[in-house]
């Protein structure tokens, strides 16, 4: 048993699909699962009709007619106009989003937002699933609702897993033996069929799910990179491929902000002691990056950026120490407001913390952290995270920049930063 999962990049067009079929095509085993994200950016698309529908903007039908032509354009181009049932399967699919904007929205925002997103990996799956059939490769689609069992936590579901693995052995298992399965990431359901979603980008996480509870060989993530990177391209010019990482130190990269897997995906994996394969789909037959329970230090210095970055920095109005009740109240408020933190630094009254700027949420935390502390927050910063540091790398990224925070462990450098003035 072997897992794939492709991630909305791979199928982003109808070139994107044959590749996919190409890759699986080599590959020659029935007993395969593929987990596929949406297509592209179709998400952030989705999320853009839900935001508009929320708001009762006049906008939402045109962005949701531009949504349903990306997709018809997709199968007009794999089926060259051939009336293939998947026309119809993904008309039927899209009314649910018809009727849901049909009305006034009358419900949960987190749960509207999930009904509608998750479209989105319905429909790719559904094309891809057909392509597939199409050119000879025997699969069958799978709903991952009906397999991924989770609480009403929507926009973050939290799975079930006990429940999840009964009903994967029970109804998942027996159709692999002669199939391939096409499913989604990203999505899952609750006990009364309402969908949820495992936070964004969680499409990695679902291939992990799936991989522990089938106990797979393998999993393999398809990404547009020759495996992962000791930086991202778009910040550095020279990047170097990393031929194998410890379930750690994957662990560590995907926390600190690594985008190149879900910092949810390794758990389950290292659990069943699963090996992770990150590969190219651009070059498939390249070795890729190796992630597995050996536990090799990385040979080089890995550096993960965060941009937009916000700095608060929290203190007692009756500098009273920052002690366990303090810092218990102030998660708290940094839970409530669902406020993820980057980084973080405590001094005898002071607690500073880095976190993502979401301008409306921050607002919200600062009015609350204002009743009982004094609170002052910078913006526009950015986070770097340096693993196996030297000094040498710290010089590196601190080029006419200014450190506003810096926190240091054996292996790990974090420093939040804005450019000098000139």
């Amino acid at each position: 048993m072997d897992i794939f999962k492709f991630g909305g990049a791979s199928v982003k067009d109808a070139a994107g699909v044959k590749n996919l079929a190409n890759i699986v095509r080599d590959y020659k085993k029935a007993n395969l699962l593929i987990v596929i994200s949406a297509m592209g950016k179709i998400t952030n698309k989705l999320e853009d009709l839900t935001h508009a529908f929320l708001a009762q903007n006049d906008e939402a039908h045109a962005i949701f007619e531009e949504i349903k032509h990306f997709h018809f354009n997709i199968i007009d181009e794999l089926f060259q106009g051939k009336h293939h049932p998947v026309y119809d399967d993904v008309a039927n699919t899209f009314v649910e989003i018809d009727w849901l904007i049909e009305d006034e929205p009358d419900n949960n925002p987190d749960y509207i937002y999930d009904q509608i997103v998750s479209i989105g990996e319905v429909v790719s799956t559904k094309i891809v699933a057909a392509w597939l059939n199409e050119t000879g490769n025997k699969t069958l689609w799978a709903d991952a609702r009906n397999y991924i069992q989770t609480d009403n936590t929507y926009r973050e579901g939290k799975v079930d897993w006990a429940k999840t693995n009964q009903i994967i052995q029970k109804d998942l298992v027996p159709l692999l033996a002669e199939n391939i399965i096409v499913t989604q990431g990203f999505i899952g359901g609750t006990s009364e069929n309402y969908t949820t979603t495992l936070g964004r980008e969680g499409s990695d996480y679902s291939a992990a799910i799936f991989a522990s509870c089938l106990d797979a060989v393998a999993l393999t993530i398809w990404k547009d990179v020759p495996g992962v990177l000791n930086a991202d391209p778009k910040w550095f010019d020279e990047t170097e491929k990393i031929a194998q990482l410890s379930y750690h130190d994957a662990i560590e990269l995907t926390y600190y902000g690594a985008t190149v897997i879900h910092p949810k995906t390794i758990k389950p994996l290292q659990n069943k002691g699963i090996p992770l394969f990150v590969r190219s789909f651009i070059q498939p037959e390249g070795s890729g990056t190796a992630i597995t329970k050996e536990n090799n230090p990385l040979p080089i210095p890995s550096f993960i950026f965060k941009v937009n970055q916000a700095l608060i920095s929290i203190f007692p109005k009756d500098y009273s120490f920052i002690i366990e009740e303090n810092l218990s109240n102030i998660f708290e408020l940094f839970h409530r407001h669902k406020i993820k933190i980057n980084t973080m630094l405590n001094s005898a009254i002071s607690f500073s913390v880095s976190i993502d700027d979401h301008p409306v949420q921050i607002e919200k935390l600062i009015k609350d952290l204002s009743e009982e502390f004094t609170v002052k927050y910078n913006k526009g910063l950015e986070l770097v995270t340096i693993r196996y540091y030297n000094q040498q790398t710290i010089d590196r990224v601190t080029v006419e920049k200014d450190i506003l925070l810096e926190v240091k462990s054996r292996h790990t450098c974090q420093m939040v930063m804005k450019n000098k003035k000139v």
